[in-house]
């Protein structure tokens, strides 16, 4: 009985111990905790109901020795005691849950030691686990979120997945509120959603996550006594969101605090504990911080110190070494810059290195890594011009700006930082950055179309107009931005022979978090000088002016979700039609489908022959559905179908996604009557909102002039007779009318015709033409001597402009990498400056071209008029004619036309 008597008291003989230890930090108190434990539990008798608790409980004092200390034997030795508690219990002992939270909290001590990831996932495990077992109400029932909401943080910080944030925050916050005012563990709680929320900041960048994490760190300071050992960790967590702040906000004083905090966390900790090298680390960075903003060199000197002595305290095969690496080579760079001391450049060669060797090839931090190595490349080859250091500096800058391991953001900012350093050394290849950049954004996987889906569902219509656009308009907001010409120069300079990028695979984003994160992307591209507004989007108030001659439809497509918003004329609010049988899955398999007829029946290239195509019923059936599930309830919406008139109204399409790939305008139920889309209003498209209202028609105060191109026999290419008659019928119209000139053959070579569509107002261009799917700023027209690409077309500033007729092949037909920028060869010309275009979105058959713009310009030229549609009454009328001639079930030759813009 006494033995008994014996190990129950040596078992509460440890608990005050650690209880002791865990308030006053004091070294003996854990020792004694271990030494009482193991000696209760070598007493207890075999098969004593306790005896997996006092494991479990011998366990728990190496975890907090270990926390101390940093000795791997002490979570080795943890781990085992649990492994061999967890063999003592039944499915149904109510120790299980303790038993399964302690080892899920061991395995995550064990991978912020060692890194190793599978270590992670089993502290998911156990935690979740031991979260799961145990009862609403119970008082362990706080302390199971947090750990759960600890072990997601590991992960995110190894893995990169935003999810695994989201899921912190939830299970942190659930253990906030659940922890009662005055508890011990209420500090521990508010540190560690602070902790959250500042790596929710760092990746989406929202000021409001800063703030909350300084709000939730602050109250843990505040609740922390003096002499808690958990105290110097409370003032670093601190200092590292005002560092935050600084960095944001550019107030000297968050960088003072900064400093402060982490210095005081320095002197707190004794010698010898895990955490000094954290320490060391953070008051290096913000002694960085503060010489790079003060340039004094007492500081560089103090943060190469600090980061020094931070990087000879963390051991081998620490998760932290290749930070500490990195961090040290920030410092010798700078000192590098400051003295020009080649073993400074040395040094931070030799820790850059060190940092991108030590990275795993997932790591967040991998980009990082490849950007800093570049720099330092790069610093080498400015000093001797070796040809391996700038091939090396630019491998690892398009690492650094397209690896899938980092956030969108991160890999932006690394892009742009390149474009930026290149504007001033052009070798490293500025166009690419921009280019790569692009490619980027294209790897969101329509990540504003996804986000104003989110919108509409929460009533915000306006919100979700802006970020369609937003992200509609990037690549040609870019272009436009471009024409400045110090940079079009800088860029043009640098465009020959670049490789294009790879492509990226984008880490899917929580749904209220998508438009955060997509707003900053482009935040810091507009710290260049004459770049303020570069892709600025337009609010909503400016948006519905597009709509100026009729409806403007913009059709929002996503996954089992489909929207209609619709803007009226001289109307502010916006209106929604929910879409529910149309579906994106739908959206695919009529483009599919569509595809399908252009191969069976050859519609790949002007110039083809017809010889007897094989009627195309599937098609018949996508147009019935496009019009059955979309269009016609867009049109009953707007009250068109109860009484259509001969004067039809004109509805501008915007459609995103993938239906930016399907015929709208031809949608119908051939096999019914009254049931086709053109029978009730005339159709237009547009890429944005904003191509309408920069596409304003011009009123010229002489007759327009117009310059016609063709290329009846391009060189490597199929001839186009049918080019020769199209343009006997424009200069035919154009006869004692206005203006006109033709470059044919020979003569239209790149450098004529654009320099002729300077000098005309409006433009033909009957010839062949391409899609580039790698950098659709390089698609364009096959003239005599080579391609007139839309890369040279929008560096071009062209004004008052009229219309533009692209009588070639597929010159409408988008990205369909990037769906959701308006990227084709139409749109590039209205955002050139021709404010209404005529286009195809296939090629056209050879026989049928003269017809149509035989049609258009007859219509054109009789009314005088360009704007208010007009182009597209024309075009609607030719079309018409061409279906009336070649049958209406004939949808590969009449379907392909389309108007764009105004």
């Amino acid at each position: 009985m006494k033995g008994g008597a014996d190990h129950e008291d040596l078992h509460e003989q440890a608990e005050s111990c650690l209880a002791r230890f865990r308030r006053f930090g004091n070294l003996d108190d854990i020792d004694k905790a271990i030494e009482y434990g193991a000696r209760a539990l070598d007493l207890t008798p075999s098969g004593h109901p306790s005896m997996s608790s006092r494991i479990s409980w011998l366990g728990v004092y190496y975890d907090e020795r270990y926390r101390r200390l940093g000795n791997l034997d002490d979570i080795n030795k943890s781990m085992e005691c649990g492994v061999r508690a967890l063999e003592l219990v039944s499915e149904n002992d109510p120790e299980l849950s303790v038993l399964l939270g302690n080892m899920g909290i061991s395995y995550g001590m064990c991978y912020t030691r060692i890194g190793r990831v599978e270590d992670l996932g089993k502290s998911i495990e156990y935690s979740s686990r031991a979260l799961a077992l145990t009862p609403d109400g119970h008082p362990h029932l706080p302390r199971r979120n947090s750990a759960l909401g600890v072990a997601y943080t590991h992960r995110y910080r190894r893995m990169g997945d935003p999810a695994d944030l989201e899921k912190s925050i939830e299970y942190k916050s659930r253990a906030l509120d659940l922890t009662p005012d005055g508890h011990p563990d209420l500090p521990r709680r508010h540190a560690a959603l602070g902790a959250s929320y500042t790596h929710l900041y760092r990746r989406m960048g929202d000021p409001a996550d800063l703030e909350k994490s300084i709000e939730y760190k602050s109250r843990a300071l505040a609740l922390t006594p003096d002499g808690h050992p958990d105290l110097p960790r409370r003032h670093a967590a601190l200092g590292g969101s005002y560092s935050d702040r600084y960095r944001r906000m550019g107030e000297l004083a968050d960088l003072e605090k900064s400093i402060e905090c982490d210095s005081r966390a320095l002197a707190l900790t004794p010698d010898g504990h895990p955490d000094l090298p954290r320490w060391y680390a953070a008051l290096g960075v913000s002694y960085s911080d503060r010489y790079r903003r003060m340039g004094d060199p007492a500081d560089l000197e103090k943060s190469i110190e600090y980061k020094s002595r931070a990087l000879a305290l963390t051991p081998d095969g620490h998760p932290d070494l290749p930070r500490r690496h990195a961090a040290l080579g920030g410092s010798h760079t700078d000192r590098y810059q400051l003295m020009g001391e080649l073993a400074d450049l040395e040094q931070s060669v030799q820790c850059y290195s060190r940092a991108l060797a030590l990275t795993p090839h997932d790591h967040p931090d991998l980009p990082t890594r490849h950007f800093d190595w570049a720099t330092s490349c790069h610093h080498q080859y400015q000093l001797n011009a070796h040809p391996s250091h700038l091939a090396a500096s630019l491998h690892s800058f398009r690492k650094a700006s397209h690896l899938s391991a980092a956030s969108p953001r991160d890999v932006f900012h690394n892009a742009f930082r390149w474009a930026k350093l290149a504007s001033d050394h052009t070798y490293l290849n500025p166009i690419e950055a921009f280019r790569i950049r692009y490619h980027d954004l294209s790897s969101a996987d329509s990540v504003a179309v996804r986000a104003a889906s989110a919108a509409i569902r929460s009533s915000e219509h306006s919100l979700a107009l802006e970020w369609l656009e937003h992200a509609r308009c990037i690549v040609w907001s870019q272009t436009l931005m471009l024409r400045s010409p110090s940079v079009a120069q800088q860029l043009h300079h640098a465009s020959s022979g670049l490789p294009s990028p790879d492509s990226t695979v984008f880490l899917p984003e929580h749904r209220h978090r998508l438009a955060r994160e997509y707003s900053d992307l482009l935040a810091q591209a507009r710290s260049l000088s004459g770049l303020e507004l570069f892709l600025q989007p337009a609010k909503a108030d400016d948006l519905i002016r597009a709509a100026r001659y009729g409806p403007v439809v913009v059709v929002n497509c996503h996954q089992s979700d489909c929207d209609a918003l619709v803007i009226l004329p001289g109307q502010v609010h916006i209106r929604h039609l929910a879409l529910p049988n149309f579906t994106e899955v739908k959206a695919q398999r009529a483009r599919s489908e569509i595809e399908r007829m252009l191969r069976i029946k050859g519609l790949r290239e002007r110039g083809f022959h017809l010889m007897n195509p094989p009627p195309d019923p599937d098609v018949g059936a996508v147009l019935a559905g496009l019009w059955k599930d979309l269009v016609r309830p867009v049109l009953d919406h707007l009250g068109y179908l109860d009484d259509p008139t001969n004067d039809l109204p004109h509805v501008t399409w915007c459609p995103t996604g993938v239906l930016s790939f399907l015929p709208l305008h031809a949608a119908g139920d051939y096999d019914q009557p009254r049931s086709r889309v053109f029978d009730y209003v005339i159709s237009s498209y547009t890429p944005t909102l904003t191509a309408l209202l920069s596409s304003a028609p011009t009123v010229a105060n002489r007759p327009p002039q117009v310059l016609a191109i063709g290329q009846a026999a391009t060189p490597g290419r199929s001839p186009l007779q049918g080019t020769v008659k199209e343009l006997e019928y424009l200069r035919t119209h154009a006869q004692s009318r206005l203006a006109y000139a033709e470059l044919t053959d020979s003569q239209a070579t790149t450098v004529a015709v654009l320099d002729a569509m300077e000098q005309y107002d409006w433009v033909h261009l009957a010839c062949h033409a391409h899609q580039n799917v790698d950098d659709p700023t390089k698609s364009g027209f096959f003239l005599h001597d080579g391609t007139l690409d839309l890369a040279a077309i929008t560096q071009r500033s062209f004004r008052n402009k009229g219309p533009a007729f692209l009588s070639a092949c597929q010159t409408a037909t988008g990205d369909a990498k990037l769906p959701d920028e308006a990227i084709h060869l139409a749109s590039g010309m209205l955002m050139a400056g021709y404010p209404s275009v005529i286009a195809s979105m296939w090629s056209v058959v050879d026989e049928d071209a003269p017809f149509v713009a035989d049609k258009v310009y007859g219509r054109l030229m009789k009314d005088g008029k360009v704007g208010n549609g007009e182009a597209g009454k024309a075009l609607h009328e030719a079309v018409a004619g061409l279906r009336e001639k070649v049958g209406e079930k004939e949808f590969g030759r009449w379907v392909p036309y389309i108007h764009i813009g105004s």
